[in-house]
């Protein structure tokens, strides 16, 4: 259990870092509307030397106000949960999924201007879900479930359906952010240490009528205990009755 400082200072993290990505975001397509420039040539365009900077750029930009709200609740939301709720590694995850989810798109999208944040999302989302698989704890798991209620319409971005709309970023943020989730499947959280419950140092303390580790044996290994026990006392036995001849 994290003490109230640390999840207020986790929360007040997520928050920032979610929000301030959220603004960016917002920053950029209004700078666009004001100045009546369009940044889609800042999009990733696959295998083209051009290109390359939309790797790091495409996830800033939006085609219009309905392409940018339908990433914006998604990506806030998802950024949060995993810099609260995986706070060690959510860093580098994200770093991954951002840059790695472009980087496949260029190798292998169709040759067309790819943007928006919808990759980073699905790598996110799929981070979230997978987490639950791999790590398979109690918080991962009820994560991973929630998001996939909350989301499952989401799987149908998966398949080419549209032509204006970048599946490949989607299905190559999905397949990033599953790796992801499992590269860091070892990298346990506070919370998730598990904990011995406040009763079992007053058990442990108790005595018991048989020893605690009785069930745990073999037959075998009982049998030989009881041999040697009972060799024991044979052996004490005839020391006493050595002793009781000697003092005669």
């Amino acid at each position: 259990m994290q003490s109230p400082n640390r999840q207020k200072k986790l929360i007040i993290n997520a928050l920032k870092f979610a929000g301030l990505c959220v603004l960016l975001l917002w920053s950029v397509h209004l700078f666009g509307l004001l100045t009546d420039n369009s940044f889609s040539h800042l999009g990733i365009y696959p295998r083209k030397t051009e290109g390359i900077k939309g790797i790091f750029l495409a996830p800033l930009v939006h085609d219009n106000f309905e392409h940018l709200l339908s990433n914006t609740f998604p990506f806030f939301v998802l950024t949060g949960v995993i810099y609260y709720f995986y706070p060690k590694v959510a860093a580098p995850s994200f770093g991954i999924i951002y840059v790695l989810t472009g980087f496949i798109v260029w190798l292998f999208a169709r040759p067309v201007y790819h943007i928006g944040a919808s990759g980073v999302v699905y790598g996110l989302l799929s981070f979230v879900m997978f987490s639950g698989f791999f790590r398979k704890n109690l918080k991962a798991i009820v994560l991973a479930l929630s998001v996939t209620v909350l989301y499952s319409g989401y799987f149908y971005g998966l398949l080419p359906l549209k032509d204006d709309i970048s599946w490949e970023s989607h299905l190559f943020g999905a397949m990033v952010g599953t790796l992801t989730a499992y590269i860091f499947k070892g990298v346990i959280e506070e919370d998730e240490i598990p904990k011995a419950p406040s009763w079992a140092n007053e058990i442990s303390n108790q005595e018991y009528f048989l020893p605690r580790d009785t069930f745990h044996k073999t037959k075998a290994e009982r049998l030989i205990e009881k041999q040697m026990e009972e060799q024991r006392r044979m052996e004490e036995w005839r020391r006493s009755i050595d002793d009781g001849g000697s003092s005669l």
